[in-house]
């Protein structure tokens, strides 16, 4: 994989023709509008074609894979404009592979709200070995708040990734509640209660696996809540079914403040098959301008996390999404909007801004003025922030990564973790 980035008065055309590859591969791969416009400093993933098939009248999906010894989620991943469909037509190009050396593993996971549009759901699934639906939280007496989960599930199933249930201590007014948590950390008749109604919903549901995401935690809970992670692994392990959580990043153990010190890294890392670092967020949205996950303050997360957790266990957190600040900031009365990746690409292309990339935090960012005169700041992730925390994962060993979130479409993402990765199935 190569990435480009785009020059004065170049475009599709001209850079296809650079590189030897089709402009319609390389326009959809990136996500590219339909009328080709780039912006100048914008990134373009470059892949180029090992093998490919022309489809033949009676050919399916299934008989190509059958053909060639790849899988469907391989075909999938190599042809993102499928969008996980299975139908194809007679004259229609497949990739079955691309060029360069053979790709190490990668564990991958990510989660979606159950009103995902159809499409970007099964666009996405096969890049993913492992799904959750967000969110099953917890009532004000500590019981599981429904969930209306089933096409997430039917849809994650047939795309061949492994559904998780996912658990947190989220309100109905979508807050991280320590008071919630506290119901179940501290008493053993409700967690006894609530862990049989997290695996009835798990066996009635087809969930293969569970991730918790108890945030903002206090001091107090740390201990019971690692003691209600080794209880819930107890159960899931003669099941076969792997435990996941998700803590806050980290960089010294005795981290102050509301989002840390619930969180310990060693005796959590001994609880769970897997620990997600959610290393994202510093760029956010009453903050001033900045990277979401700007690489040196990740490093820093790594570099103290690989030293309590064994690195098999732990997953990289990657933002899919970017923010939009009106500037100058101003501090409790600035606030900024979240966007997606390719929102901020058609931003910088339809104002004429020039992308920058910081490449001390390893993000992509420019200015522009919107229509009511106001000065904006926008920062987000392209190929080149994307590889840079990808190689993170090869660099220190990781399980692998997972991303917040599917609700956003990103076709340039899932070509560079393809072009870096291959994908791993499930294996329980």
């Amino acid at each position: 994989m190569i990435i480009h980035v785009v020059g004065p008065g170049e475009t599709i055309c001209s850079i296809a023709a650079q590189y030897q590859v089709e402009p319609g591969l390389l326009a959809a791969a990136n996500g590219v509008a339909g009328d080709g416009r780039l912006a100048v400093g914008q990134a373009l993933a470059v892949e180029k074609v090992r093998l490919f098939h022309v489809v033949l009248p009676g050919d399916t999906l299934w008989s190509i894979s059958r053909k060639y010894d790849v899988s469907l989620r391989t075909l999938y991943r190599n042809n993102y404009w499928l969008y996980g469909n299975p139908d194809i037509f007679p004259g229609q190009v497949l990739v079955i592979s691309y060029q360069g050396a053979d790709r190490p593993r990668t564990f991958t996971t990510s989660y979606a709200y159950p009103f995902i549009l159809a499409r970007l759901l099964s666009a996405t699934l096969p890049y993913m070995t492992a799904m959750a639906p967000f969110t099953y939280g917890l009532d004000k007496d500590g019981d599981l708040r429904p969930l209306d989960d089933q096409r997430l599930l039917a849809e994650t199933v047939r795309l061949g990734a492994a559904p998780l249930m996912h658990l947190s201590n989220l309100t109905e007014d979508d807050e991280f509640s320590p008071e919630r948590s506290a119901l179940v950390l501290f008493n053993s008749e409700k967690q006894a209660d609530l862990i049989a109604q997290i695996l009835s919903t798990m066996e009635r549901k087809g969930y293969r696996g569970l991730d918790v995401d108890f945030e903002n935690l206090t001091a107090e809970q740390r201990v019971p809540y690692a003691a209600f992670l080794r209880t819930l692994h107890s159960r899931l392990q003669p099941m076969g079914y792997p435990l996941m959580a998700a803590v806050a990043p980290k960089i010294s153990d005795d981290q102050p403040g509301l989002l840390y010190e619930g969180h310990g890294y060693p005796e959590l890392g001994e609880a769970v098959d897997y620990l997600l670092l959610m290393t994202y967020e510093w760029g956010y949205a009453a903050g001033p301008p900045m990277a979401v996950a700007p690489l040196p303050q990740v490093r820093q997360v790594l570099d103290y996390a690989v030293t309590a957790v064994p690195r098999e266990k732990l997953l990289l957190g990657i933002p899919n999404y970017g923010y939009n600040w009106p500037i100058p900031y101003r501090q409790g009365v600035t606030r900024a909007v979240s966007l997606s990746n390719q929102e901020a690409i058609s931003l910088a292309v339809e104002n004429g801004a020039v992308i920058q990339y910081d490449e001390k935090v390893q993000s992509p960012w420019f200015q522009y003025t919107d229509r009511d005169g106001q000065r904006r700041e926008v920062w987000f992730e392209d190929a080149r922030s994307l590889e840079a925390k990808l190689d993170l994962v090869k660099e220190y060993g990781l399980a692998g990564c997972g991303f917040w979130n599917l609700m956003r479409p990103w076709p340039q993402g899932w070509t560079v973790l393809n072009g870096m990765f291959t994908v791993e199935d499930p294996s329980w």
